[in-house]
């Protein structure tokens, strides 16, 4: 025998060696699944993989006719799963055709004596195979293809606080949380020429001592006089030269944090400015010439600030020496990180109105989420609305001292129309999340839904409930988009658009709460565990983005078709029947899951145009509830588990027959090696735009790049840029110029999208993530986009310091 008939006959047995290992997986892998009701296919496909690897390893050519048909019933199979997805071919083809291609090479093939007649089934079954795949890529499902309106149908949209249009001194820039400027010197035909203008270092980065998980940098600067204002990790607030970058003055809180606390975040600051012959709450003229224009900044461990905007000194008059201590103000529990206010508050004339997020999933002795309103120039309480109060607008006093505990609170930022005097407030359910049998008849009365009030009063005008009996943390979780809407008679309708987890988009009369689209009562699945109950039905807007159809096995993904199998086993061994489908013991999945379909960021809407930007993400989780018992009581010992510290992993629940165990659906083999891959085929993020006055989505694709999905693992490598939908977590920016600006995915861009398209006309890479929501200003007649990129410790993105100004050259201005 020949050295080359040895060397080709040891490759010949590794290789029957490899296809032998990988069909004893599937077949193990597929008798589990069957045995979950799962497909029949990985056993079948194992089993065949395992007579072909024992034909090649006796040299026999028929091996290969028995693999052309392995590969062409996997074909088949993929094809009749998912049809032409390029995403949903990949995982079930890539280590068959792999195989396949193994097999034909000389060195494999002249051992088997193979000839034509046996090669060529084999090679028909991978030129079908890869040519499935080539034409996936230019056969999208997923995205849909259209054009917004360009005509603006409102030229003069309600200003009800005068923002003059170079500015940005709201978190939205106003108050009615549309995220857009009527700038447009950058527009969608020179958006490609941007560079950046200047780069601010605030030096603020993470203390792995003495910060949690979830520390994040999630601020959106504020403009006004030339000055950006906004909020560092910890919360230190900074004033900024808007044409230069440079720092005018740091306010340091001294945030008092540790890595019990679920979250270090800020998403910005909000500003006033004292009008001309001002009153205070109770009608008083405001005597003080002190901080004629403040900055109320909030601090995570409880604490509301106000500080000079000119000077960066406290107000001296506002509260104790410039602050109000939330966190022991009529508390009824004020453990340090219980009660964390994270987003910047509405501010009206006369009052500043507070929310803060209060610790999920932790006991059911936990602070109050009540609303509060204090004046804005001394501090003083004005008016409360506590939601699981019998009396919501009870002040405190010597007889009830304290505000209701666990009371449902509102953690994202508000919105406000001056013109109707209301303060529209989204609301979350009181914690623990997964589990309602403690709760009454007043803690179930509002939440999770949009509660309207007279901000002047509090009082009540109207509440619209988006989920009954909240059982899967549905908060509404993102700044509610105030808009007028034309109708066919030329008439406006004052419009409130509600995004929410689930991914239906709420659409009312802002005056009344009253739904403008429909969102009728469905049948959803019941069952719920031990002690608590279900709603039969809930409410389903029809302006959504849930998908049509509930997750199947078309839907279960993975890198090769080994772990696309596990996931598929996983898949089936949870409970689901659909979205609503009620915790369980077993393991339940939640999908839209508790990350939710929209987040924090919202949407962006033209009101001229009368359309909206999104961002819409889809990352299902596993909810899984742990009945007590040994290490596992209903009240903390010695013994108990600790739970996580953050809103991922095991949740003690204290006070409930059941801790929760939380998190995302991901691969588990790859999760085993800190690797993020969801067992959900992508896309796992997307953009899409909606027009508002049909309330119809007109184009969706999917957004952004693997590129840097691996940051964060033990495999800290850069992967190519493939387009394939990734997360994000923040919001978009919105302009008059046609233009779009997105920052926040799991990738390290800023991009640029033509609105009416929703295609990607310009991009640039950021040393960081920027899990935060860009903003526009102009000075001098420069327009300039600016992004926070600090990243997000528990989206594992990179985490950095970099406050970012993207400008046109100035010889590019004035074209």
């Amino acid at each position: 025998m020949s050295s080359t008939s040895r060397t080709g006959g040891i490759w010949v047995s590794l290789v029957a060696i490899l296809m032998a290992i990988v069909g004893l997986l599937l077949v193990a892998g597929g008798i589990y699944s069957i045995s979950e009701g799962g497909p029949f296919y990985y056993l079948i496909s194992g089993l065949g993989t395992l007579l072909s690897a024992f034909f090649v390893h006796q040299r026999k050519p028929i091996g290969l006719a028995v693999y052309a048909v392995v590969l062409l019933g996997t074909l088949i199979w993929a094809l009749c799963v998912v049809g032409l997805d390029l995403w949903g071919l990949v995982p079930r083809l890539d280590v068959v055709i792999v195989i396949g291609i193994v097999l034909l090479l000389p060195f494999i093939r002249r051992p088997l004596a193979a000839n034509l007649l046996a090669t060529l089934p084999l090679g028909v079954g991978v030129v079908l195979s890869a040519l499935a795949l080539v034409i996936s890529i230019f056969m999208d499902p997923y995205d849909i293809n259209g054009s917004l309106p360009a005509e603006q149908v409102n030229a003069s949209p309600a200003n009800p606080e005068n923002v003059p249009d170079n500015d940005w001194p709201s978190y939205a820039r106003t108050q009615d949380g549309n995220h857009w400027s009527p700038l447009a010197q950058i527009n969608s035909q020179n958006v490609n020429k941007l560079k950046v203008a200047w780069v601010l270092r605030t030096g603020d980065l993470p203390d792995p001592s003495r910060d949690p998980g979830e520390a994040t940098n999630e601020a959106t600067p504020l403009e006004f006089d030339n000055t950006l204002y906004f909020c560092s990790l910890h919360q230190k607030v900074f004033a900024v030269d808007a044409l230069t970058g440079k720092t005018k003055w740091v306010f340091d809180p001294k945030v008092n944090v540790n890595p019990g606390f679920q979250h270090l975040t800020c998403r910005g600051v909000s500003a006033h400015t004292m009008p001309a012959n001002a009153v205070d709450s109770s009608g008083q003229p405001v005597t003080t010439t002190d901080c004629a224009k403040r900055i109320i900044a909030m601090v995570n461990d409880g604490r509301m600030v106000e500080i000079d905007a000119q000077t960066g000194k406290v107000c001296q008059g506002f509260g104790d020496n410039g602050q109000v201590d939330l966190r022991f103000s009529h508390q009824p529990y004020t453990t340090v990180g219980e009660y964390a206010p994270t987003s910047p508050p509405v501010v009206t004339e006369k009052l500043i109105i507070v929310n803060s997020a209060v610790k999920d999933n932790g006991s059911v002795h936990q602070p109050s989420g009540a609303t509060r309103a204090y004046d804005v120039y001394t501090g003083k309480l004005v008016w409360v609305f506590d939601a699981a109060n019998p009396d919501p607008n009870e002040m405190p006093s010597e007889e009830h001292p304290h505000f209701h505990p666990n009371s449902p609170n509102s953690w994202s930022v508000s919105s406000y129309d001056k013109n109707l005097n209301m303060v529209y407030i989204p609301m979350g359910v009181g914690t623990p999340d997964q589990w309602g049998g403690y709760r009454d008849k007043d803690a179930e009365r509002y939440p999770p839904g949009i509660i309207a009030l007279n901000a002047d009063t509090g009082k009540l005008v109207w509440f619209y409930q988006t989920v009954h009996h909240d059982l899967w943390d549905m908060d509404v979780s993102a700044q509610p988009n105030l808009v007028d809407i034309t109708q066919k008679d030329g008439s406006l309708v004052p419009a409130i658009y509600i995004p929410t987890k689930s991914g239906d988009i709420f659409v009312l009369d802002r005056r009344t709460g009253k739904p403008i689209v429909p969102a009728p009562e469905i049948p959803v699945p019941g069952g719920a565990a031990t002690g608590d109950h279900t709603s039969p039905t809930q409410p389903h807007s029809q302006l959504t983005m849930r998908p049509d159809a509930p997750l199947s096995d078309r839907d279960i993904w993975g890198a090769t078709i080994l772990d696309q199998m596990v996931c598929s086993v996983y898949f089936h061994s949870l409970r689901y029947e659909g979205p609503y489908t009620p915790p369980s013991t077993q393991g339940t999945l939640v999908f839209p899951g508790d990350l939710g379909m929209f987040e924090w960021g919202g949407l962006a809407v033209d009101p001229r145009r009368e359309v909206a930007f999104t961002n819409p993400i889809s990352i299902p989780f596993v909810s899984t509830l742990v009945p007590r018992g040994p290490g596992n009581p209903r009240w903390p010992d010695a013994n108990s588990k600790s739970g996580s510290g953050g809103e991922t992993g095991l949740q003690p629940n204290y006070g409930i027959p059941y801790a929760i165990n939380l998190h995302p659906f991901l691969d588990p083999l790859f999760a085993k090696i800190g690797l993020f891959v969801p067992c959900r085929t992508p896309p796992w993020g997307a953009v899409a735009g909606v027009d508002l006055r049909t309330n119809k989505v007109i184009w969706r694709h999917r957004n952004g790049t693997l590129r840097d999905s691996l940051h964060g693992s033990i495999l800290p490598i850069q992967m190519p840029p493939i387009k394939i939908g990734v997360p994000s977590l923040g919001g978009p920016l919105a302009t008059a110029g046609n233009v779009a600006f997105l920052t926040s995915t799991q990738d390290y861009y800023i991009r640029a999208y033509d609105i009416t398209t929703g295609k990607v006309i310009w991009q640039d890479r950021l040393p960081a993530g920027a899990q935060s929501s860009p903003m526009t200003y102009s000075i001098n007649g420069r327009q300039y986009i600016v992004t926070y990129a600090g990243g997000h410790g528990s989206f594992m993105s990179k985490m950095g310091d970099y406050l970012i100004a993207y400008a046109l050259p100035e010889k590019d201005e004035k074209k």
